[in-house]
């Protein structure tokens, strides 16, 4: 009935503590489920306590390996995949949410919600991570319309159907959690707790979750592409109406002068500062394309562990 997928990535300091509160807490479920780990191309000793983990619980446990580190979304596709229950919770390996919430995010999905969120209650990051993250979340509402309090909390849970639509899609770059909220009818979201990592390090660099936020915008609204051409009108207008009376006061009232030069640098920097904006934003629409039409496998998966029936 229940699957919870876990994207594994250099967590061998955290996978003991995890095991040891992951399946007690599903065992008190008093319901059939699986674990799907999927080993995101670890470095260190993760893939060999995974299969020793299999080994102890056969019955329960799945593991994906992966050939290389293909991301963490790409980590939660195979996942869900690979899952068979109605309900799908994802998990992070970290222990910054309590896997003890598992059942509360079931018990909501039992009252007829297709898709449960969560927000993480008294947040335990650091305060430039929930100041960008704040942040980051309104731009998002403002550009796409998807309504998420907390989009950097992997404790979801999905409905099959829900699970099912994303598998379906084919898209190389994606965010998971939005595009499981542009299919699910009745979504909900509840407070969940949160705590500090224990062990190992975040994943998650500056430069990553710019890099996310550009998928999340690109992969679901084309507005960043009418914002600029609306930029683009409103500045070529401005630019006309200066030149233009750059031009009458040339002509028709004071002549020739130097002194109004910088001001025209300053513009022209400006100008070209917004057109090479505009040039990167077209970049990033045109290579979500070109990864689209190669074709090339959304990621390769070198075994899968599980007990054959």
């Amino acid at each position: 009935m229940i699957s919870v997928v876990i994207p594994v990535y250099n967590e061998e300091a955290g996978l003991a503590a995890l095991f040891a509160r992951l399946y007690p807490a599903l065992d008190a479920l008093a319901e059939p489920y699986e674990i799907v780990f999927v080993n995101d191309g670890s470095t260190d000793r993760s893939a060999a306590i995974l299969r020793t983990q299999f080994e102890a619980r056969p019955e329960v446990t799945r593991v994906v390996l992966f050939n290389g580190n293909f991301g963490q979304h790409l980590a939660i596709m195979a996942g869900f995949e690979a899952t068979r229950g109605e309900i799908v919770v994802t998990l992070d390996a970290d222990l910054q949410n309590p896997p003890e919430e598992i059942g509360r995010l079931v018990a909501k999905m039992r009252e007829g919600h297709d898709y449960v969120g969560s927000i993480r209650r008294m947040r335990q990051d650091t305060l430039f991570r929930r100041v960008a993250s704040r942040a980051m979340n309104g731009l998002r509402e403002r550009i796409t319309k998807i309504r998420m309090t907390d989009q950097g909390c992997m404790l979801r849970a999905y409905s099959r159907a829900i699970v099912d639509a994303i598998n379906s899609c084919r898209e190389i770059n994606t965010f998971i959690p939005a595009l499981a909220y542009t299919f699910a009818q009745n979504p909900v979201e509840i407070e969940v707790g949160h705590a500090e990592r224990t062990a190992g390090e975040s994943k998650y660099s500056l430069y990553s979750l710019i890099r996310l936020n550009f998928d999340l915008m690109t992969a679901f609204s084309v507005v960043p592409l009418q914002l600029f051409s609306f930029a683009g009108i409103v500045i070529a207008a401005l630019s006309f109406i200066f030149t233009a009376y750059l031009a009458i006061r040339r002509l028709f009232l004071v002549g020739p002068e130097a002194e109004g030069l910088f001001t025209l640098f300053g513009i022209a920097f400006f100008l070209i500062g917004v057109t090479l904006l505009g040039i990167g934003l077209l970049g990033e629409y045109i290579g979500r394309i070109y990864q689209q039409v190669r074709a090339r496998p959304r990621y390769i998966i070198q075994a899968i562990l599980e007990k054959r029936a």
